[in-house]
């Protein structure tokens, strides 16, 4: 891997000047914009992603709603065994960074000293995004458009090879969707467990008021709470 990349006439090379040329051309400012949004604020937002898809199951209460919780537990579950899986993908491939092999890279992130295939920002993102996709498909697809922007923002900082970001893709695709029946088999009881227990449920679903049929209905404990409420009225 790293014979080929030190060909000019590579298609990957080719491709990483080109849109590593970008950084050249554009403002200062929009560089750092780029550096911030590739190096933190994609993940971030991923991870807000998440956060926003569990509110928005729990608060919807739905039958399967301990199974979507298991799916959304196990998305960053995903990411961190990916992680873990390519850290002797590195070791045994030992691609060196791009900008130490190639002359005239517009680099926005330094102190990288670490190898280059594949990439850990572009496996989490898609990880996290086929791991949402998993539970929600409207999350799960915005999740992965922000995949595909962490990559692109890889290359576009200097800092991988556009096979890295590939290759990152595909094993945080291959580790969320692979392995997701056995983590469902094994969360989904434990999220229903948890929907159950007296303490734990809120996490699952919203306690109070659910939608039935477009109507504010109240949880069964609440409906006889309020029954006897109005007998007591009447018999007073």
């Amino acid at each position: 891997m790293a014979g080929l990349a030190a060909s000019g006439s590579n298609p990957d090379v080719e491709l990483l000047y080109d849109i590593n040329g970008l950084a050249k051309d554009a403002p200062r400012w929009f560089d750092r914009v780029m550096e911030y949004v590739g190096e933190y604020g994609l993940l971030l937002a991923m991870i807000l992603l998440v956060v926003w898809c569990w509110w928005s199951v729990r608060r919807r209460g739905a039958e399967d709603a301990a199974s979507s919780v298991a799916a959304l537990v196990w998305t960053p579950l995903a990411a961190a065994i990916a992680v873990l899986v390519n850290v002797p993908i590195r070791g045994f491939v030992e691609r060196p960074r791009p900008f130490n092999d190639h002359q005239g890279l517009e680099v926005l992130v330094t102190g990288k000293t670490d190898f280059s295939f594949v990439s850990d920002h572009a496996t989490i993102a898609m990880a996290l995004g086929v791991g949402l996709f998993v539970a929600n498909r409207k999350f799960g697809l915005i999740g992965i458009g922000l995949a595909l922007l962490e990559g692109f923002c890889r290359v576009y900082m200097g800092v991988h090879y556009p096979t890295d970001v590939v290759g990152g893709f595909a094993l945080g695709t291959a580790v969320a969707l692979l392995l997701s029946p056995l983590a469902m088999a094994l969360l989904t009881p434990v999220m229903s467990a948890v929907e159950r227990s007296p303490r734990g449920g809120w996490l699952i679903k919203s306690r109070g008021r659910s939608r039935v049929g477009g109507q504010d209905a109240l949880i069964p404990g609440a409906r006889k709470e309020t029954a006897g409420a109005e007998e007591r009225d009447l018999a007073a």
